[in-house]
């Protein structure tokens, strides 16, 4: 997906290795592997779109179905680190023009395209650096989630601050109140970064707070970038264990 002056790049990290959930990319949905049902909804908005790994069984999984690949390092911690490697191999082997990167969630098959193109948008404005997404939150019990992390915006919808506990804390309420005195956001984990960015944040070294919330994009605030919000009202289905992708497929989402 591009325009006239931002030229995107769409990036599918992709490990095997999953202690909840070995070869998860691989795994079978209605007659494909999971990782090609977001390979194939993400080329449908990007024409720069590949998935990146270190793992040959994904590899030649992705040849199967005459996808692209980037072979990356194993040593990668997190998927944002992936991507900034697979940018890099782009722009020189692959020839590809990359303004923004778009990191697409690899477990993630029943995502839609209004969201990527609702990230996208973010980037017209020049000053954005980093954008991700956040949902309205609707339930107390997705509320004190601690697997759900939450995020706090300003009036302009940038991030001020993540995590896994409700913020702000609602004094003087009991938590069964707390929604019905205040929006919440919780945080959709798709970012994308303007290549620049991409290549400082993977030069930081963890902070205290990203380590202390288990958060990587405290990292980035604490070294004084800023991430721009969007916010959608389409709720993402992720595939963290069988059980989830069995409860996901009863319910019919793809």
């Amino acid at each position: 997906m591009s325009d006239k002056t931002t030229n995107f790049a769409a990036l599918i990290p992709a490990r095997y290795a999953s202690s909840r959930f070995p070869g998860k990319p691989l795994v079978d949905i209605y007659g494909k592997p999971m990782i090609q049902h977001v390979y194939e909804r993400a080329s449908e908005i990007f024409e720069q779109c590949a998935i990146a790994t270190d793992d040959k069984r994904i590899a030649d999984a992705v040849k199967a179905f005459d996808g692209k690949f980037i072979m990356t390092a194993s040593h990668h911690q997190s998927g944002t680190d992936r991507c900034a490697e697979a940018s890099e191999i782009a722009l020189k082997e692959l020839g590809w023009k990359i303004d923004v990167v778009v990191n697409i969630q690899g477990d993630e098959p029943f995502m839609k395209a209004e969201q990527l193109r609702q990230i996208c948008a973010c980037f017209d404005n020049e000053n954005t650096q980093i954008a991700t997404l956040i949902k309205k939150i609707e339930t107390e019990t997705e509320l004190f989630d601690i697997n759900k992390p939450k995020v706090v915006v300003d009036t302009n919808g940038r991030a001020i601050y993540f995590s896994r506990n409700p913020i702000p804390f609602m004094r003087g309420k009991s938590k069964d109140q707390w929604l019905n005195n205040h929006v919440y956001y919780k945080h959709i984990g798709m970012y994308a970064y303007r290549l620049n960015a991409l290549r400082d944040i993977s030069k930081l070294k963890s902070g205290k707070l990203e380590i202390a919330e288990s958060l990587e994009q405290l990292r980035w605030i604490e070294n004084g970038l800023m991430i721009q919000t969007s916010l959608t009202d389409i709720e993402n289905l992720s595939v963290d264990t069988p059980e989830d992708l069995a409860q996901l497929l009863s319910k019919g989402n793809l």
